[in-house]
């Protein structure tokens, strides 16, 4: 991957499946590095599994794959927040309680 420096943001040459993209962005190399594989990996499991090997078909497929681990993520993180919060409310109940107890 090519890199050059313009003020705070560096561009970046890559390739998706073999398509060359350049991306221009403030992201240290590592993360860049790590979403084009992350996206080159989904792309190209999709052209494996569409009828057509259509590229935009696997990139439309590669989206969707991409979006729905992302909102099962938010989901599971919302539901563990929700958790955490609840008990962070029994715990300052308790406490509150407690206190009462004491006075």
């Amino acid at each position: 991957m090519a890199e050059s420096t313009n003020a705070h943001k560096k561009t970046f040459d890559f390739k998706i499946a073999g398509v060359p993209y350049t991306l221009k962005t403030s992201h240290e190399e590592k993360t860049v590095n790590e979403l084009v594989d992350f996206v080159n990996n989904k792309v190209t499991e999709a052209l494996a599994v569409t009828k057509n090997s259509s590229f935009q078909n696997a990139a439309v497929l590669a989206a969707f794959n991409i979006a729905e681990e992302m909102i099962l993520l938010k989901q599971r993180a919302q539901a563990e927040l929700d958790k955490l919060e609840t008990k962070a409310l029994k715990l300052a109940q308790d406490l509150e309680n407690s206190k009462n107890k004491v006075s």
